[in-house]
């Protein structure tokens, strides 16, 4: 617990420990934090909980903070259990205080806990009057759930933007503040936690922050429902967003692959050299999907102008880490990007077929349809134009 302001503590909790998210899905190398707001006015209001194994310590940091029976509104800005979890317990406490949300955050909510609390669903626009200062409520559908929420606090200027703007970051200096906070770390996290969840939403983004810029509202501080608060630069993560979401890409290609004896592998590299001679000054980065950190490797696909994915052929198709990888492409819903398939074979040459098909369905513009292909372990004239398509690719991708 620490203050934010004279009227807002930070109740929430510091997760060092977390090394995967939504299951085993999305990596989180730096840890998280579950962010739970409280606001003290004539009237209180508790913004979000935290994860279930952490309730007990949080309800008793609450009662500590304030005594729950001083607690007069609870706002649930999103149904997820990491930021939910300690709902169920703190209601059996304080069951009549009324819980306001969206009308999909009380279907959500239901559906997770099974219980009618005291709801009131809420729609941009509704404002809860706390005595001295108000909460404007702001849907924001689709960024991630349907159910999401923000919420501004005007006395202080706060927008509680839910899982928008945040990052699974732990640090015990919860702002972005430069002297503090390695900020390179700070906007990996940020354009990590975006690329592999926010990514698949982006018109919602586009439009949102054009609403949210329409009302005209004075923001001082960013607090996202993960990691740290934006309270140096607020602009900064909008403006990020902004980019983000308006089909990005930066003077990057990413080389992903699988790989059974090295020959899958020994092309990846000579397709690389050849983008190199044609465009030294592009980052080229090579990616073993296998034994890579997934998500991190999704990082670097969202960041990149083109992507090149490569398999042998395993039983008339592709290794099962790439057709992952590519359908998890797929999802995100990306814009404006180039590929090409490439891949070594026995008897079949199949997977390059696969691979561009499945890129043409996730909505990347491919330089050939069928692309680089090798038979067994590269050959001195494989390898020549291995490199050889990797200069046409350069080309391609500029």
């Amino acid at each position: 617990m620490f203050k934010i302001t004279d009227r807002v503590d930070y109740v929430g909790k510091i997760d060092w420990q977390l090394r995967t998210f939504h299951g085993e899905q999305l990596t989180t190398n730096r840890g998280s934090s579950y962010n739970s707001y409280l606001i003290k006015d004539k009237k209180n209001v508790l913004i979000d909980t935290v994860w279930d194994p952490f309730s007990k310590e949080f309800i008793d940091n609450l009662e500590k903070a304030i005594g729950l029976k001083n607690i007069d509104y609870v706002i649930a800005l999103h149904a997820e259990p990491d930021h939910s979890g300690a709902l169920p317990y703190l209601m059996e406490l304080i069951p009549d205080v009324p819980v306001y949300c969206t009308a999909n955050g009380i279907k959500s909510l239901k559906g997770y806990y099974h219980k009618d609390w005291n709801f009131v669903p809420v729609k941009t626009g509704d404002v809860l009057d706390l005595g001295d200062s108000k909460i404007t409520f702001v849907e924001a559908t689709m960024l991630h759930w349907p159910d999401q929420l923000m919420a501004y606090f005007d006395k202080d200027e706060i927008l509680f933007s839910s899982d928008a703007f945040g990052q699974h970051f732990a640090t015990e200096f919860m702002y972005d503040d430069a002297k503090k906070i390695d900020m390179s770390e700070l906007l990996f996290e940020a354009i990590k936690y975006y690329a592999n969840i926010v990514a698949p939403y982006s018109s919602r983004v586009t439009q949102k922050l054009e609403e949210i810029k329409g009302f005209n509202l004075p923001v001082k501080i960013v607090a996202p429902s993960h990691g740290v608060m934006w309270r140096e630069n607020p602009n900064l993560i909008l403006e990020k967003y902004a980019k983000w979401a308006d089909s990005y890409k930066e003077d990057q290609i990413t080389i992903i692959y699988d790989t059974m004896y090295g020959s899958t592998r020994r092309m990846a590299e000579c397709i690389a050299e050849g983008i190199r001679a044609v465009t030294p000054e592009t980052t080229v980065k090579l990616f073993h999907f296998a034994t890579a950190d997934n998500s991190d490797v999704i990082t670097e696909a969202f960041r990149s102008k083109a992507i090149l994915v490569g398999s042998p052929t395993y039983n008339s198709g592709i290794l099962s880490s790439i057709a992952a990888l590519l359908e998890e492409l797929k999802g995100m819903r990306l814009s404006g990007k180039k590929a090409a398939a490439f891949g070594s074979y026995g008897w079949a040459p199949i997977s390059t077929k696969v691979i561009a098909k499945m890129l043409s369905d996730a909505n990347f513009e491919l330089m050939d349809p069928d692309n680089v292909k090798a038979s067994w372990n590269p050959t001195e004239e494989a390898i020549k134009e291995c490199v050889e398509f990797g200069k046409k690719f350069a080309e391609f991708a500029k």
